[in-house]
């Protein structure tokens, strides 16, 4: 993440909590850009810096769904976070919109996930 847009982040007072600890599986993470991007090779798990979550209600997910500064082709990820690496029903927190320059679809068939553990 760009200082800049935490920063901008904390002086809003939209509430949430700061996440660390979360790990990328089958994606990998562009920190100058903070998006998502191809794995390295033989890199099974990367890890995502800090994450600001906070709740939106359903009446603002189309604004939530535009991702911010209106910039080209860059399209949000509803990445799916988990507690282990078996992802079960019973493992799922919640989804959490990353930024990419491909489409959703391209992640979804990579099977990427955020998990707490990788273990």
């Amino acid at each position: 993440m760009r200082q800049e847009t935490t920063r901008s982040n904390l002086s809003r007072d939209v509430g949430g909590v700061y996440i660390y600890g979360l790990f990328l599986d089958g994606a990998g993470w562009d920190r100058h850009g903070a998006k998502l991007a191809e794995a390295p090779p033989k890199v099974l798990f990367t890890p995502l810096p800090v994450v600001h979550v906070f709740a939106v209600s359903s009446a603002n997910m189309a604004d939530s769904k535009r991702p911010p500064g209106g910039g080209g082709a860059v399209s949000l990820y509803s990445c799916p976070v988990y507690k282990k690496p078996r992802r079960t029903d019973l493992n799922f927190i919640f989804s959490l919109q990353l930024r990419s320059v491909q489409p959703p679809e391209h992640w979804m068939l990579r099977g990427a996930t955020l998990l707490c553990d990788c273990k």
